[in-house]
């Protein structure tokens, strides 16, 4: 009775060598052992966090600020009255505004009660993190770091920054658009990020056909400046406070 070839999704059994001169045959061990690490990874995600004792808010911006920007001391209070409130602070640990949300958080908890944190991503040209981290993650690749921040976070506000803060913010709000995030604000603070709202708003939402949603045009919430996120902010933590006690 003949047997029946094996299916061909059957893993390369391990004892079976490959020579490296047989391109053909390497790559797919090469393909089999990534889309196996990729499910790893899909399958640690499904493990969530306990509950935690701290809101935490997540601060994405800018590196190249400096202190004595005016958004600058924005930032840093903005992160001070979030940490008045019991809150946590996190950012890219780096300098400019990441630095700016982690000095906020530092200098309004002088009894350290709550935790001002950075996750780091290797760069070259960015080798420290700022002096105001009190708890570092770092990170090899950035889509690792991202997902870090995703589920660390209870709120996400976006203030003035580049390319970088631009792949931040984006992915929240599509995280948020396909329901992989729920009850989780997020914030953008300043005019540009109206004008990327209006520009989706042009492009996607009125083009035709419609490349977006008119409802995802209102996930992201935005204010002109820090005082207003902060209003948003409290109303959330309170709800989230309400949640926690359940």
């Amino acid at each position: 009775m003949s047997q029946s070839p094996p299916p061909e999704n059957l893993p390369r059994p391990v004892s079976e060598t490959v020579p490296i001169q047989d391109h053909e045959a390497t790559f797919d061990i090469l393909q089999e052992s990534v889309l196996g690490l990729w499910e790893v990874v899909n399958n640690l995600t499904r493990i969530r966090p306990a509950k935690r004792d701290r809101y935490r808010v997540s601060i994405f911006g800018s590196a190249r600020m400096q202190p004595e920007d005016e958004l600058y001391a924005g930032v840093r209070q903005l992160a001070s009255e979030l940490t008045m409130m019991g809150c946590d602070i996190i950012t890219g640990g780096g300098p400019g505004l990441m630095q700016a949300a982690n000095e906020g958080s530092v200098i309004a908890d002088p009894e350290d009660l709550t935790r001002s944190i950075g996750i780091r991503v290797a760069l070259e040209f960015e080798q420290a993190g700022n002096p105001f981290i009190e708890e570092m993650y770092s990170h090899r690749t950035f889509f690792s770091r991202l997902h870090h921040f995703v589920l660390l976070s209870d709120a996400f506000v976006v203030v003035p920054g580049g390319i970088g803060t631009s792949l931040e913010a984006l992915m929240i709000w599509q995280l948020l658009q396909v329901r992989k995030l729920h009850e989780t604000p997020l914030i953008f603070v300043g005019d540009m990020w109206a004008d990327l709202v209006s520009w989706v708003d042009r492009y996607m939402v009125q083009a035709a056909p419609a490349l977006a949603d008119p409802a995802d045009l209102s996930i992201p919430k935005c204010v002109a400046d820090c005082e207003a996120a902060i209003a948003l902010l409290k109303a959330s933590h309170a709800q989230w406070q309400k949640r926690s006690e359940l």
